[in-house]
């Protein structure tokens, strides 16, 4: 029989639903029944994609006897992370506190009172290298309930009172300077790994903030910037961790040579990286760059688009119970498929190079395979070119991984600022469609009738108010869609999101922003997301649209609110920048001489389009840009930085200000250039 999950909207929850175990949803249902029994609470975070929560549901939550035993002692709470970041990050903070590590599943131990006592990861059924048996933790815990109540109690409050200490923050009262950048940048300069790219040794993550900021001291003409960003790009593209039949990048490789990845791919990495790549495009005019961007998006829409507009969570690693199986090839099967010069062009070798079975890479130039092949590189790369469609169509009858089909606000945000974005970079209309398809979606599916912005939607059901990070990133992509269609009801949305964002989340006493609402449940403490993580934090997201809305604004109260979130983490910017990607790089907004450029003239028009068209060629990430049709009052009342701008005659006119001084208006695009540059 179906436990209570049955009637969850998470995909993570669902999986549970037939699981012997009595799973209750975190609520006050739970809540209750922990009171009313005198039993602990035992709390079990993980999400849909998750391979060891898959392995430890197996092992654990499907066994009858150990199932007996949860339910006996214990009021078992389910969460998925996705869609309860709020719940996720204190108790994760638990148990890093408790164990020193974290990650997922995540295994939590509470009194009633929802006070964490005990905690852990993964708990394999029996002890095994060095981890207790999850039915041994059980048992223990039970009868330390039993027999040891009060120290079990005292143990929840000192953990509680911890936690509310390292959320405890306080606005650095020390310069923000460019000290601070230097020390990051140098930071990721020790760590970085010069033969494979990405930093330290493995497993490896694509950390797009971290090389986007790198992006970012390259233009401060910082040394080996761009030489850590290209070795970075050019390794991941070559590697396993990309998906080179079908786009897209997995989660992370577990090697230092991005050969061998977690195969789940997740919307908001491939959101991150196909916007990295574009902006490497733009710097360095590198084709692959493009490719890759593209490809990635591709994905997107093509694998994990919802009918409606709005884009999905994620797609597991697993298919038939096996980690992997869909993306892998023997090497019989390339071979036979593709030709034995294609299979040695991905890497493949007929023991294989993962588990006896083949994971697609390209380790050597075409050139060098060409020519052990015996043929031209010209004639490789027109047979791999006809390759991959067919290998696609082939592994396309494959059974596919599951996709988690849940709608996220804040990695919505992600896709339709990347699909915005690279739409007008690379002239692509249909990616800017997609964005504004997307964004149309969450605007409206993800919204109560009072406007309040919500979390999660699936299957035309929604969960419970959104955070700091999905009003953020969805403010953000707002005005990446106004920067791209000039469509003033996007920059309304913006400003609709950050003062939501401001009003029930900025913590005006000790600066910064809370992860959760004041109008939201009320939890052990109330936390406050700082680090960039695989998703940038609230807070950092808020440092930098903030700040572009006081550009286009004037307005001096979003960027005090803003760069308050910056001063809160002041004094870890440059010490753990790896852990601050997107916060060093609104950081860089704000120390840098921002650009402000308004064009007067006809949106649609072949003048005043190569004005804008020399705008966005350029890797320019601290400038903003306004463009309305001249008499437009519309534009100039909502988006001050129009206000007072004229046409020059019959000519658009484009004006570049830094700080609220301007220079001269003009109308070539060659003089713009020259502002710009």
């Amino acid at each position: 029989m179906p436990n209570r999950l049955a009637e969850a909207t998470s995909p993570y929850l669902l999986q549970h639903a037939d699981n012997p175990v009595d799973w209750y949803e975190w609520g006050e249902e739970a809540f209750r029944k922990a009171e009313t029994e005198d039993k602990p609470i035992l709390l079990s975070v993980g999400y849909a994609a998750c391979h060891w929560c898959h392995v430890m549901a197996h092992e654990s939550f499907e066994d009858p006897d150990v199932a007996a035993v949860m339910n006996e002692h214990f009021v078992c709470v389910k969460v998925d992370r996705e869609e309860r970041p709020d719940v996720d990050a204190i108790y994760m903070d638990a148990v890093q506190t408790m164990s020193g590590q974290g990650g997922w599943p995540m295994t939590v131990f509470l009194t009633p009172n929802r006070e964490p006592f005990f905690a852990g990861t993964y708990f394999p059924p029996e002890d095994r290298h060095g981890l207790p048996g999850f039915r041994r933790v059980l048992e223990g815990l039970a009868q330390a309930w039993r027999e040891r109540r009060e120290e079990v109690l005292t143990q929840g409050r000192q953990i509680v009172e911890a936690l509310g200490r390292n959320s405890a923050f306080r606005a650095s009262s020390d310069p923000l300077d460019e000290g601070i950048l230097r020390q990051a940048h140098g930071a990721m300069h020790q760590t970085f790994d010069p033969d494979w790219g990405g930093f330290g040794m493995a497993p490896k993550f694509p950390q797009p903030m971290t090389v986007e900021f790198l992006l970012r001291t390259h233009l401060r003409g910082y040394h080996d910037s761009l030489d850590m960003v290209m070795v970075t790009l050019d390794r991941m593209a070559a590697g396993g961790i990309r998906d080179h039949l079908g786009g897209g990048f997995h989660r992370y490789s577990t090697d230092r040579l991005w050969l061998v990845p977690h195969f789940e791919k997740m919307l908001y990495d491939n959101a991150q990286l196909a916007r990295l790549y574009a902006h490497a495009w733009q710097v360095t005019g590198n084709d692959t760059y493009r490719t890759v961007a593209t490809e990635t998006l591709e994905y997107l829409l093509r694998e994990i688009r919802h009918r409606d507009g709005g884009f999905f969570s994620a797609q597991d690693a697993d298919s038939e119970g096996v980690e992997g199986k869909f993306f892998v090839w023997s090497y019989e099967e390339l071979a036979k498929e593709a030709g034995v010069a294609v299979a040695a062009y991905f890497g493949a070798v007929p023991e294989g190079n993962w588990e006896e079975t083949n994971i697609l890479w390209t380790p050597r130039p075409m050139e060098d395979v060409a020519t052990d092949a015996g043929v031209s590189g010209d004639e490789l790369r027109a047979a791999v070119d006809n390759a991959r469609p067919k290998l696609l169509r082939l592994r396309e009858q494959r059974i596919k991984p599951a996709t988690d089909d849940k709608v996220l606000a804040s990695w919505n945000g992600l896709a339709i600022s990347a699909l915005a974005e690279c739409g007008r970079v690379f002239g692509e209309r249909r990616f800017v469609d997609a964005a504004v398809g997307a964004a149309d979606f969450v605007l409206s599916a993800l919204r109560r009738q009072d406007g309040r912005l919500l979390r999660a939607w699936r299957d035309g059901r929604t969960s419970g108010p959104a955070y700091a990070d999905d009003h953020a990133l969805m403010a953000a992509a707002c005005l990446d869609l106004y920067e791209t269609t000039f469509d003033v009801r996007w920059f309304t949305e913006a400003r609709t999101l950050a003062d939501d964002l401001i009003r029930l989340f900025h913590d005006r006493d000790n600066g910064g922003f809370f992860q959760t609402g004041s109008d939201a449940e009320a939890l052990v403490i109330r936390p406050k997301e700082l680090f960039d993580n695989a998703v940038p934090s609230g807070n950092s997201v808020a440092a930098e649209v903030l700040q572009r809305l006081a550009l286009l604004t004037g307005e001096a109260e979003y960027e005090r609110a803003g760069v308050s979130a910056l001063r809160l983490v002041r004094d870890l910017l440059g010490r753990a920048p790896t852990g601050f990607g997107h916060a060093l790089g609104a950081l860089d907004l704000y120390l840098s001489p921002a650009k402000e450029i308004a064009i007067v003239g006809e949106p649609d028009g072949e003048a005043t389009r190569a004005l804008v068209d020399e705008v966005w060629k350029r890797y320019l990430p601290n400038a903003v840009l306004a463009v309305a049709a001249p008499g437009d009052d519309v534009s100039a009342k909502t988006v001050p930085l129009l206000e007072g701008r004229d046409a020059l005659d019959s000519d658009p006119a484009a004006y570049v200000c830094e700080r609220f001084v301007c220079q001269r208006p003009v109308s070539e695009p060659e003089a713009l250039a020259a502002q710009l540059d």
